[in-house]
């Protein structure tokens, strides 16, 4: 099992997430994987792959479903470009889900009820893989999961052409 500080992924799963196996065998499904989840391709026996998460867990999926992606990239020594910075995206991350948190504690402590839980989250998306220095995050608005080595952001993988712009308020899902 490879440490989880040396996890490189190599695939992601598909848009719509993808169903795991204990074996390559149909009859003994287990838990679904989550959509653009990275994983690593660690071995293969026809169709079948055995996948590993960053987490060191495994799992045997359809290969032909897997999504490859290109190496994280090398640092750099230039200056950040405004395209390369990843602090813009970090703080619409953190405020989606202080947004959430906020919203699940009013639910919790009674101050509204699941109908409105559902209806202020209804838009609310987050996606972000930390490890040590390096990040993968999910920006919805452009329809694209990030690599940050922690010096500049770049393209990993497309999760669907960009959607016409929300308003600032729905492009994070703050509602309320």
């Amino acid at each position: 099992m490879t440490a989880p500080t040396e996890f490189q992924p190599t695939h992601v799963a598909p848009a719509d997430g993808l169903q795991t196996w204990a074996s390559p065998d149909p009859s003994r499904p287990s838990v679904r994987l989550d959509p653009l989840l990275p994983v690593r391709l660690a071995d293969s026996t026809g169709n079948w792959a055995r996948i590993v998460c960053s987490n060191g867990w495994s799992a045997w999926v359809d290969g032909r479903l897997l999504v490859s992606v290109p190496h994280p990239p090398a640092g750099t020594d230039h200056p950040l470009t405004a395209l390369e910075d990843p602090r813009p995206l970090l703080l619409a991350l953190e405020q989606a889900l202080s947004t959430y948190r906020r919203l699940v504690g009013e639910y919790a402590d009674g101050l509204i009820d699941l109908e409105t839980l559902r209806d202020r989250t209804r838009n609310l998306r987050v996606g972000a893989v930390l490890d040590g220095p390096s990040a993968w995050l999910l920006d919805l608005d452009q329809g694209r999961w990030f690599y940050s080595d922690g010096t500049r952001l770049q393209t990993y993988a497309t999760v669907d052409p960009p959607a016409a712009p929300r308003s600032a308020a729905g492009s994070r899902g703050d509602t309320g």
